[in-house]
């Protein structure tokens, strides 16, 4: 099957949420047959942030037994080309995203989907995943149709 529609994910690093958003979608994706990729950005890249992908996001994956080997790569920031690519746009943070949004990329504002899943600072990754994996679940259930 051919992916022929694209969801952006986007948080401040693409580091822990978006990734995970990203590398959940896709593997869901796939076993309901459905014709959208998922990718993931950030709107502020952090170089504190340790390896490639958050230790959160890894174990998370781990304990659902989904596969992230594939996706081991350096966090990339947003760029004009990945919103003109995508046919959805969702920002994991509304308080958070909206001002970076609102700076970089304000002509997209209109057509992104604001979500509150906060990041560590705010809500421990035991909270947070399983609130991340409800929506991308619902955003799935959405794009069936």
């Amino acid at each position: 099957m051919q992916v022929t529609k694209r969801v952006l994910f986007l948080c401040t690093g693409n580091y822990y949420r978006s990734r995970f958003a990203e590398i959940f979608f896709n593997w869901h994706a796939r076993r309901r047959g459905l014709d959208w990729q998922a990718t993931s950005r950030g709107l502020m890249l952090v170089k504190e942030n340790v390896g490639p992908i958050s230790c959160h996001t890894t174990a998370r994956l781990t304990a659902l037994g989904i596969p992230f080997d594939d996706h081991l790569r350096l966090p990339r920031a947003a760029a004009c080309d990945d919103f003109e690519a995508a046919r959805h746009i969702v920002a994991v943070k509304r308080a958070e995203h909206h001002p970076l949004l609102e700076a970089q990329f304000p002509q997209w504002l209109a057509r992104v989907e604001f979500w509150d899943i906060h990041d560590v600072d705010c809500a421990n990754a035991s909270e947070a995943m399983p609130q991340l994996e409800a929506h991308v679940l619902r955003l799935l259930d959405r794009m069936r149709t």
